[in-house]
């Protein structure tokens, strides 16, 4: 079994920051892209970044430089840095995580339960 556990949320002026993380834990072989969702209300999940394994990065364009995603391959944990934060990044920021749980097998994806950031003065 995999989990993911988020922390960082929070409520945070415009202009503010605020750093995600998600700790993956249970029975992994490998983990491959981690990355980081977004819902706000009344929306889809939305893609925010993305890194690989070896530590290349995607984001959206909606991020223009502000956030910045990174991870500790020996720890298993991805974090997001938000910087230059608008109303509009108000949302559930969701980890993600595609897994291989065992030697041979497929990789699965896997979700936290989601970190409340709310950007407001």
């Amino acid at each position: 079994q995999v989990q993911l556990v988020e922390s960082g949320g929070g409520l945070v002026q415009p202009g503010g920051s605020l750093r995600l993380s998600c700790t993956a834990s249970g029975t992994i072989y490998r983990i491959n892209a981690m990355g980081w969702y977004r819902q706000a209300p009344g929306k889809q999940r939305e893609l925010v970044a993305t890194v690989t394994s070896g530590g290349s990065t995607d984001a959206a364009d909606f991020v223009e430089g502000r956030f910045t995603v990174s991870r500790n391959n020996a720890t298993n944990t991805v974090y997001l840095l938000m910087n230059s934060l608008k109303p509009e990044d108000t949302a559930v920021y969701y980890c993600n995580a595609l897994i291989v749980a065992y030697w041979g097998t497929i990789p699965d994806t896997y979700w936290g339960q989601g970190t409340q950031v709310t950007v407001s003065s």
